[in-house]
């Protein structure tokens, strides 16, 4: 199964769910201020969902940017049989994978089957529940959003590019975020939807290094007519 593409859909933030701790919360209480990065599990999952989590873990260590201060992480169930007290094992041990103090910055979310409808939907997540092996069968991957809630990115797979991932939050945080250097990385990278990755744009490397050429010859001819007139002066 894969996702549904939906660049731009917005998220259901009027939707409720309950917490780690069991208590009822709407999706807008996790956006606002900062870019957020959505996955879906089952809780109760014992093959797909615990390598997406710990691809999770491990592309979020090796981000110079921090859960709770530069984006938040949203771990949705999409088992309405999930309860909060697995959301909240499942959250701690997730946390001591991070290694970061990122108690306010990575949450786990249950809920019901109409709230996890709504939300799936709107992001384009499908899964489908087998009546004949008791599990789901579920797109993997993770979906960026912006802190309006807008579907900013898709990243596939279990396995995701830190290098990716840094350059998606940086453009869904509007560049609020990051550094010049990244900037410049905009300028060369493309995102593709069909391949969820950042591609090297050729025309703009090519517009670049024009731009550096032409600086740097116009810094060659300014630096000459200097000398030149310097030394008229000693003549």
């Amino acid at each position: 199964m894969a996702f549904d593409q939906k660049l731009g859909a917005q998220a259901p933030l009027e939707a409720e769910f309950r917490d780690e701790g069991g208590r009822p919360v709407k999706l807008a209480e996790y956006f606002g201020a900062r870019p957020v990065i959505l996955n879906f599990v089952y809780l109760r999952c014992r093959d797909l969902c615990p390598l997406l989590l710990d691809g999770v873990a491990r592309s979020l260590r090796a981000l110079s940017f921090d859960a709770g201060k530069e984006f938040d992480v949203l771990t949705v169930s999409f088992d309405p049989q999930d309860t909060a007290a697995l959301a909240q094992a499942k959250r701690r041990d997730m946390l001591a994978r991070y290694g970061r103090p990122a108690a306010n910055g990575w949450h786990f979310l249950t809920g019901d089957h109409r709230a996890i409808e709504k939300l799936s939907a709107a992001v384009g997540f499908r899964y489908h529940y087998d009546q004949q092996t008791g599990e789901f069968a579920h797109a993997a991957g993770i979906v960026l959003l912006t802190p309006a809630g807008k579907v900013s990115r898709y990243y596939y797979g279990i396995d995701f590019s830190p290098r990716d991932l840094r350059l998606g939050l940086i453009e869904a945080a509007d560049g609020r975020i990051g550094t010049p250097i990244d900037q410049l990385l905009l300028f060369c990278f493309h995102y593709d939807p069909v391949t969820g990755k950042y591609g090297l744009l050729i025309a703009n490397v090519i517009r670049l290094a024009s731009a550096l050429t032409i600086l740097l010859l116009a810094g060659f001819v300014i630096a000459m007519l200097r000398r030149e007139r310097a030394s008229r002066r000693m003549a």
